[in-house]
C-alpha cells in the first residue's frame, strides 16, 4: 500500500507550518494554500469584482508569500498577513486595470473591436502606430507613461522608482500623452 504523499494537516498550527517549511519541508506550505486560498479570493474579489481575476489574486498572492516567508515576523497572524499580500494585489491589479482604460480612451481607436478582415487589418495598424508612437517618446517621458499605465505604479512609487519629485512625474506623463494625442491626430 503507497503511503498518502499529502501534507499532514490536523493539529498543526499556521506557525508550526511556517516553521517547519522555512526549516526544510516547502511541500507543508500547501496546507497553508488549502487553508487560506478561500478566504484570500474572497478578499480579492470584493476589490475586483471578477471571480477568475480574484482566483488568480489569491494564486499569485500564494505565490508571492512563499517566496518572501522569510518576512513573515509573526507580529500578526499568518491569515492577516496572505490577506494583506492579497488586498495589495488586488488593488494593484485595479489599478493598472485603470491605467490601460484610461489609455484606451485617450486613444480610442486602440480598442475599436475588430469585426472583420478590414477592421482587424486596422486594429493592428492602430496598434503598432502606438507602440512606434511610445518609443519615439524621450525617455524620460517613456519611462514615466510605462511605470504608470503598464506597471500600474502610482505617482509617488513612479517618482520613487525614477528618483524625481511626484510633480516631474505629472509632467512627463503629461507631456508624453499630448505627444501620443498629437501623433494620432496628425
Amino acid at each position: 500500500m503507497e503511503k498518502d504523499r499529502r501534507p499532514p494537516r490536523a493539529g498543526l498550527s499556521d506557525e508550526r507550518i511556517v516553521a517547519r517549511v522555512r526549516a526544510g519541508e516547502p511541500k507543508l506550505f500547501e496546507v497553508i494554500m488549502r487553508r487560506h486560498a478561500p478566504r484570500l479570493q474572497r478578499a480579492a474579489h470584493a476589490i475586483v469584482r471578477d471571480a477568475a481575476e480574484a482566483e488568480d489574486v489569491a494564486q499569485d498572492a500564494l505565490v508571492r508569500a512563499y517566496a518572501h516567508l522569510h518576512q513573515f515576523k509573526g507580529e500578526a497572524r499568518l491569515a492577516t498577513w496572505l490577506t494583506s499580500i492579497a488586498v495589495h494585489e488586488a488593488l494593484a491589479r485595479n489599478r493598472r486595470r485603470g491605467r490601460l482604460d484610461e489609455l484606451r480612451r485617450q486613444i480610442p481607436l486602440f480598442t475599436a473591436p475588430a469585426r472583420g478582415p478590414e477592421q482587424e487589418l486596422a486594429a493592428r495598424e492602430v496598434g503598432a502606430r502606438l507602440h512606434r508612437a511610445v518609443r519615439a517618446l524621450p525617455p524620460r517621458l517613456r519611462r514615466a507613461l510605462l511605470l504608470r499605465t503598464v506597471a500600474g505604479l502610482s505617482t509617488a512609487e513612479t517618482a520613487a522608482r525614477l528618483a524625481i519629485p511626484e510633480d516631474t512625474v505629472k509632467t512627463h506623463l503629461f507631456r508624453a500623452r499630448e505627444r501620443l494625442r498629437r501623433a494620432f491626430r496628425g
